[in-house]
């Protein structure tokens, strides 16, 4: 599967043919058109072109290649934590993160018909988002791309006994019946997504405004570096609201972090307690400082 779905083409081409002739509006995102993804990219700029992309590396591409300006990704929930992928693709894309945005999320249950359902399709995020539902009504999840080019699959394959977990819009889009709403197992259900870009954000526009950083950086290999690492954050009064540890490689020897603080360089207590973290890191690399969507604490 390295397409989408029959039903999806046709709209994906005539907003690909839209994104080209205007590339400094267009915003790429995972996902089939009427996707959170889709939904997220209009919130956030609602003067944008929207430009799909079958995977994560193809919206990031788009950018990198200049065929949009933005991108749209999400990178973690509140019910199912981090997006698979995200923490190793951000870096690897030489993009800057310069803006984030919270998108509440309500699935549907859609399909042909009225059920019963056999299985249920949809993009790993929102199977494990909607579980407890599918798992009290015998459904089995079916992992998919994205979660509206799973409602267009099953459009496609037109078996009765499939539905899908998606937005309500993709029902719209590609023909489906609205089984049930708002099937997510937690009510304040929410993703964050990031937006990224070929230039970061120049520092003077963050002044007097809240800001946050996203960094990663990997500690040196001997006791106590991380509690080292991190003790300048509480010296200097540095509000970290995110560490995440990931392994790259089959070494195991030590791992990579991934961390959002509040503030931007320039803040002489941010520039403080970087210079103390990268005293005891083997690298620290910034990806990215940006206005804050939503207050923390």
């Amino acid at each position: 599967m390295h397409s989408f779905p029959e039903p999806a083409l046709k709209l994906v081409a005539e907003m690909s043919e839209a994104a080209a002739a205007d590339p400094a509006r267009a915003v790429s995102f995972q996902g089939a058109p009427g996707c959170n993804s889709h939904r997220a990219a209009c919130e956030y700029a609602p003067d944008c072109v929207p430009l799909p992309c079958f995977a994560f590396e193809d919206a990031l591409d788009a950018v990198k290649d200049g065929r949009c300006d933005r991108a749209m990704i999400p990178i973690e929930n509140s019910k199912n934590g981090r997006v698979a992928d995200i923490h190793f693709l951000l870096p690897e894309s030489g993009l800057s993160i310069v803006g984030e945005h919270f998108l509440p999320i309500r699935y549907a249950i859609m399909a042909l018909g009225d059920g019963p359902f056999d299985a249920a399709y949809s993009h790993p995020q929102a199977l494990g988002q909607t579980r407890h539902y599918l798992r009290q009504r015998g459904i089995v999840p079916m992992s998919y791309a994205d979660t509206a080019g799973a409602a267009a699959f099953v459009k496609e394959q037109g078996d009765p006994r499939a539905c899908a977990v998606s937005p309500s819009l993709a029902a719209e889009i590609y023909g489906l019946k609205i089984v049930d709403d708002d099937v997510a197992d937690a009510e304040d259900n929410t993703t964050r997504f990031v937006v990224l870009s070929r230039e970061p954000i120049e520092l003077p526009e963050l002044s007097g405004r809240p800001a946050m950083t996203t960094f990663i950086f990997e500690v040196k290999n001997v006791p106590a570096a991380l509690f080292k690492a991190l003790g300048g954050f509480a010296t200097n009064g540095v509000n970290m609201t995110k560490l995440e540890s990931y392994q790259v490689g089959a070494s195991f020897a030590a791992s990579r972090f991934y961390a959002d603080i509040e503030g931007a360089p320039g803040d002489i207590r941010v520039d403080r307690a970087m210079e103390e973290l990268a005293f005891h890191c083997k690298y620290v690399r910034l990806l990215g400082s940006y206005a804050q969507a939503r207050p923390r604490g």
